[in-house]
């Protein structure tokens, strides 16, 4: 008897931290590979090859968070784009406001990389996210 297939994680954790995220009266935002294929985002915001993007319901239009895609339109200096990003292209999901949120590993299907332990004469640190604009 086969093992069933593996089901890709970070569609389910995106949609459950953006859901987070907006009932806590946070803005979703989601940091984006732009070099990854199939990304469709407005080039002139790219910045060191990677785009974040505000998916809050008051920012975006038709947004659909499926376990492919994320899609929408958005406005971008006031010009409608719209906005195709391959699920395995989002690095992380987090509150504008407080930054609090999730960083996903860089290959999908393979296991979230382990913490390092802190050596025994080494002071434990606290992780960070460090916001890409």
């Amino acid at each position: 008897m086969s093992a069933p297939p593996r089901v890709p994680r970070r569609p389910y954790l995106l949609r459950a931290m953006h859901e987070w995220v907006s009932d806590s009266g946070g803005t979703p935002h989601v940091i984006v590979d732009a070099g990854r294929d199939g990304v469709q985002v407005p080039r002139a915001y790219v910045k060191e090859g990677k785009i974040v993007l505000n998916i809050s319901a008051s920012a975006t239009q038709r947004l659909s968070l499926g376990n492919e895609w994320i899609e929408f339109d958005a406005r971008f200096a006031g010009v409608v784009h719209h906005v195709r990003v391959p699920v395995g292209a989002v690095l992380g999901i987090y509150a504008r406001e407080s930054g609090e949120g999730m960083v996903f590993a860089a290959e999908e299907g393979g296991p979230e990389p382990p913490a390092k332990p802190p050596a025994p004469d080494e002071p434990a640190k606290r992780p960070k996210l460090k916001v890409v604009k």
